[in-house]
């Protein structure tokens, strides 16, 4: 199964990191571009990875209106409990007890994240207990894992630490990981800055939507230098 976590694109509400320099209006659009290009890449790559397609939303009551703006290949609901962590913690034991495996969970701030990455995920769970895919800021846009694993995702958020947090929790339960090469969410304008590297060098990205939304409004302007 791979499991989308996505949350109502609203302004105030998501890329709040964005703001400013960004108009909350504008970096809940951005958001819902990049949201857009997320879900029809995992919608393509899901079942040619032999996995059904879930969306995970937040909160609750924007279910109705993420369900339309789903590919029909998903099946929507709604996270479940008080924080990030407690809510892909359900969804993976929801899933366990449905009887799939893998389980893959991404997150829809990553629209560089192709379909290779997601088959290579589900290929190194051949092998291993817990697949990730790092970010360069110090978390994770991916992770697959067979069960339910107490406390994998009890780390703190979108910290630098986040995924050593993770992976020490690995540690303490003997788990076999496997790390894929890093990628890269776009929390911050300056986050930007891997998205137009990864264009600059002719990369195939994922996510014409998002690109096409940052070139139209003159985005780009905010990136600061971080390579």
């Amino acid at each position: 199964m791979l499991i989308v976590f996505a949350k109502e694109p609203r302004a105030g509400f998501v890329k709040t990191r964005m703001t400013p320099p960004l108009a909350p209006e504008v970096a809940a659009e951005l958001y819902a571009h990049v949201l857009d290009d997320v879900l029809a890449t995992s919608a393509d790559a899901a079942p040619a990875c032999g996995l059904d397609a879930v969306l995970a939303v937040h909160p609750p009551q924007a279910l109705a209106s993420l369900t339309a703006r789903a590919p029909a290949a998903f099946r929507v609901i709604a996270q479940r409990g008080p924080d990030l962590g407690a809510r892909m913690s359900a969804a993976v034991a929801e899933a366990a007890a449905g009887g799939f495996d893998p389980i893959l969970l991404r997150g829809s701030d990553s629209p560089g994240l192709t379909a290779a990455t997601l088959q290579e995920a589900v290929d190194a769970l051949g092998q291993a207990d817990v697949v990730v895919c790092p970010d360069r800021d110090g978390g994770y846009n991916l992770v697959g894992l067979h069960r339910p694993i107490s406390g994998l995702f009890s780390h703190r958020m979108s910290v630098p630490s986040t995924l050593h947090e993770m992976l020490a929790c690995a540690a303490e339960h003997a788990l076999r990981v496997k790390r894929l090469d890093p990628g890269f969410d776009l929390d911050t304008v300056g986050d930007l800055a891997w998205l137009a590297a990864a264009r600059a060098r002719g990369e195939g990205l994922p996510c014409p939507r998002t690109l096409a939304f940052l070139d139209q409004h003159a985005l780009w302007q905010h990136v600061h230098q971080r390579l």
